[in-house]
C-alpha cells in the first residue's frame, strides 16, 4: 500500500513540478503516473550501474556527482517518454530530480512512521 501511495505522490509532484518549472512539460496526470513508474524503474536498474561506473568521480567530488546521475536518469526518462514528458536541458533535469528526491524523502519519512 505504501508503494502505491508513494507512486501517486511522486506522480503528483511530477505533474505539479511540470506546471511550475518552465523547462519541463507533461501532457497529463496519466502521463505523470507513467513517468513516476519509468523514473522508479530507471532508478532501480540503471542508477546502480552508473553509480559503479562513476564511483571514482563520485568519491573525488564527495558524492556531489550523484546529482549528475539523477539528472541523467531524468533525461533518460524524458527520452523514453517522448512527447508526453519533456525536459529541456540538464539544469532543468537537475532541479527536477533534486525537488523530486526531497519530496520523496519527506513523504517516505511520514509513511514509514505508520
Amino acid at each position: 500500500m505504501n508503494f502505491i501511495i508513494n507512486l501517486l505522490i511522486s506522480a503528483l509532484v511530477v505533474f505539479g513540478h511540470a506546471n511550475i518549472l518552465p523547462g519541463v512539460s507533461i501532457s497529463g496526470y496519466g502521463s505523470a503516473i507513467i513517468v513516476a513508474i519509468v523514473i522508479g524503474l530507471l532508478t532501480a536498474f540503471v542508477r546502480p550501474i552508473l553509480g559503479i561506473l562513476t564511483l571514482p568521480i563520485n568519491i573525488l567530488t564527495l558524492g556531489l556527482f550523484s546529482f549528475v546521475i539523477t539528472a541523467i536518469i531524468i533525461l533518460l526518462a524524458s527520452a523514453i517518454m517522448g512527447d508526453s514528458f519533456h525536459v529541456d536541458g540538464f539544469w532543468y533535469a537537475l532541479l527536477f530530480g533534486v525537488v523530486l528526491g526531497i519530496v520523496n524523502s519527506v513523504v517516505g519519512g511520514f509513511l514509514s512512521k505508520d
